[in-house]
């Protein structure tokens, strides 16, 4: 949060707390010692049956399969869930993982509601020059 106003290009201005200052929408918390850990961004939550799943969550343990060289999780519409968690997999040179194997090795290491219900295996991660992640884009051409 900061006080004050920023405007960038013709972008909307963030929205004004009670107190006068404007959040991003990122979403974070303290922990006892007073540091200040940022989880994730609002927008980029997945509400899955009822529940919240933080993408960065799923793919940090995802990452850690040395089989994944990259990787982005996504929610995309589902008439069940509401929304499926479906993580976008680079795999590293010369690994070979299937869905079930990726989705597997997710639920031994986070909750079984926030492993991914699908996996969709590319060549590479479309990212901007400055490593970023045009998720809504990504959303979009999966059909939302």
């Amino acid at each position: 949060m900061a006080a004050g106003s920023r405007y960038l290009g013709g972008a909307a201005p963030l929205p004004t707390t009670d107190d006068g200052f404007r959040s991003a929408g990122d979403i974070g918390y303290l922990d006892e010692d007073g540091y200040l850990y940022i989880v994730d961004r609002r927008v980029d939550m997945i509400v899955t049956g009822g529940a919240n799943v933080f993408p960065a969550e799923v793919e940090s343990a995802l990452a850690g399969h040395p089989g994944i060289a990259d990787v982005v999780v996504i929610g995309i519409a589902d008439a069940q869930w509401g929304r499926r968690v479906h993580a976008v997999v680079q795999l590293a040179d010369g690994a070979s993982l299937s869905e079930e194997q990726v989705i597997e090795y997710a639920k031994g290491r986070l909750a079984h509601y926030k492993a991914p219900k699908t996996v969709e295996f590319v060549d590479a991660i479309p990212r901007t020059a400055a490593t970023k992640v045009n998720r809504s884009a990504m959303i979009e051409a999966r059909g939302g």
